[in-house]
């Protein structure tokens, strides 16, 4: 399937590994210029210089390594040389979710930064880009948030309520007037997938149950559906087809990525 967006430019976040760098990859496969950011200068030229031995050279692969959750790192990946400035057509905010934990070992400024990072900071990126996007006629916005917001994960307290935030804000801005400009705003919410994030929460998840990391991965495996976690690439698929010619008509939805583990109707 031609997704009908070849030519147009993306900005990723978290484009380096995981599930962010799945949905760069996607996106470029499909003839999409793309703004690769993370903080990480050293995996991130890796993932540029991968991804375009794949692609053959065939679209513009822009490195920004910066922390897309402050003002300074947006600034550069505006002025970034060669990009669009925030001309973008496409923009997927994801940064790296909060630590997990107990609530009552949180204090203020964890609660700020969590929400600093994982909601405020997709809203300053929709901000810069939306009107540029309805006065063209065409534009993308997906953030991925987490499964989390549907079925909340104790030990994630803080990603649990800052995504949920972005969710309700989204659920507004999606329905305002850019929805009759060309311009859809949807979140993508991933369960489990076999990234460095999952690795990293295994251990606590691990602990509150009793359990090994090993017994643990097992045991998120049977209450899968699916059977398995998901692949980066699986979940940059859905990605791009999102922000494709063909999801037009999508717009204020939460696509559920999460091999079946959720176990609710709606």
């Amino acid at each position: 399937m031609d997704l009908g967006i070849a030519g147009k430019w993306a900005l990723v976040g978290g484009a380096s590994k995981g599930l962010g760098w799945g949905c760069a990859r996607a996106l470029a496969l499909e003839g999409v210029n793309v703004v690769m950011v993370a903080r990480g200068a050293e995996a991130l030229n890796k993932a540029v210089h991968d991804l375009r031995l794949e692609t053959g050279g065939q679209v513009q692969l822009i490195a920004v390594a910066q922390d897309i959750t402050t003002e300074a790192g947006r600034d550069a990946i505006w002025n970034a040389a060669g990009g669009p400035g925030k001309d973008h057509d496409i923009v997927v905010t994801n940064a790296g979710g909060p630590p997990p934990g107990d609530f009552r070992n949180w204090d203020r400024d964890a609660w700020i930064k969590a929400i600093d990072g994982n909601m405020l900071t997709p809203i300053e990126l929709i901000k810069a880009t939306v009107d540029g996007m309805a006065a063209r006629g065409f534009g993308r916005i997906v953030n991925i948030t987490s499964s989390a917001v549907k079925a909340p994960i104790d030990v994630l307290g803080l990603s649990n309520g800052a995504r949920s935030g972005l969710t309700g804000f989204v659920a507004g801005a999606s329905r305002s007037k850019i929805a009759s400009q060309g311009v859809t705003m949807n979140n993508l919410l991933p369960g489990k997938f076999d990234t460095d994030r999952i690795r990293a929460t295994l251990p606590a998840m691990a602990q509150q149950q009793g359990k090994t990391v090993d017994e643990m991965r097992a045991f998120h495996h049977a209450q899968i559906p699916a059977g398995r976690y998901g692949s980066p690439q699986e979940f940059g698929a859905i990605c791009a087809f999102l922000c494709s010619q063909h999801a037009a008509y999508m717009t204020g939805q939460n696509v559920l990525a999460d091999g079946g583990a959720y176990p609710g109707t709606y």
